[in-house]
């Protein structure tokens, strides 16, 4: 299939712990909104086990992290962050977890969400995917479908406003595979900019340029891309069923 590019009308970016959206899907986020489109975030923990010094509190490193998460949504130019305050490192696809991505989805009503691919555990480029990686993953999907277009789930939920709404697309963070590239060319700065505000995880990275401009290069070699970002696309609604979707809600 060809790499057909498009802008959506709104992206939600769903992911497990602060700086996931930084690492995997920032650049596009910070291009779309450049191009018009609304943007959210939603963080399903805030990352409250993953500064491992002796004398850092789960609640104090909670803080820590919440603080760098808005700091980096403020450098593309996102002002919507939702975090939920799942424990971190015990992330379970829930229904009480897929009845709180609802609620958002509901509340936002994203075109397109962006959310880890939960059927990565041992990505190509090494190691193990965390588990509450594929959890978020598995749960927004869930989420997604049926769950946040069908009015008969979690009706009470349409009882205080937030009513069905289906998704068009899910991006999937492809952790170095996929089958679409997103040119971050323009906003490869504001990507690293964004990482940077975690200082928490990558304050030691003295060369963080380097590593982020040599991973996004990869990934755009042979696509006429100087940078880039991947996903694994997954359509819900096709263009005809969007279409119609959009004239009954107009």
């Amino acid at each position: 299939m060809p790499n057909l590019y498009y802008t959506p009308e709104s992206v939600m970016a769903i992911a497990a712990h602060p700086d996931d959206i930084e690492f995997g899907c920032a650049g596009t986020i910070a291009r779309w909104l450049q191009e018009g489109a609304r943007a959210a975030y939603v963080l399903v923990t805030s990352g409250d086990v993953g500064i491992a010094k002796p004398d850092m509190s789960k609640a104090k490193a909670a803080e820590i992290r919440e603080t760098e998460t808005l700091a980096a949504a403020r450098v593309v130019g996102v002002d919507d962050v939702t975090f939920l305050r799942v424990p971190d490192g015990m992330v379970e696809n829930t229904m009480a977890l897929r009845k709180q991505l609802v609620h958002q989805i509901r509340r936002f009503k994203p075109e397109v969400i962006i959310t880890a691919d939960p059927t990565v555990i041992f990505p190509p480029t090494g190691g193990i995917n965390h588990p509450d990686h594929r959890a978020v993953g598995l749960a927004v999907v869930d989420a997604v479908f049926p769950a946040s277009g069908q009015p008969h789930l979690f009706a009470e939920l349409a009882d205080e406003g937030f009513t069905a709404h289906k998704v068009r697309k899910v991006y999937l963070t492809a952790r170095g595979t996929g089958d679409t590239y997103i040119n971050i060319s323009h906003t490869i700065d504001l990507k690293i900019e964004a990482l940077r505000q975690h200082a928490s995880q990558v304050g030691e990275w003295e060369d963080l340029d380097k590593r982020i401009r040599e991973r996004t290069a990869k990934l755009g070699a042979g696509k006429e891309m100087a940078y880039a970002e991947s996903f694994r696309v997954i359509t819900v609604e096709d263009d005809e069923t969007w279409e119609k979707l959009q004239a009954t809600q107009q």
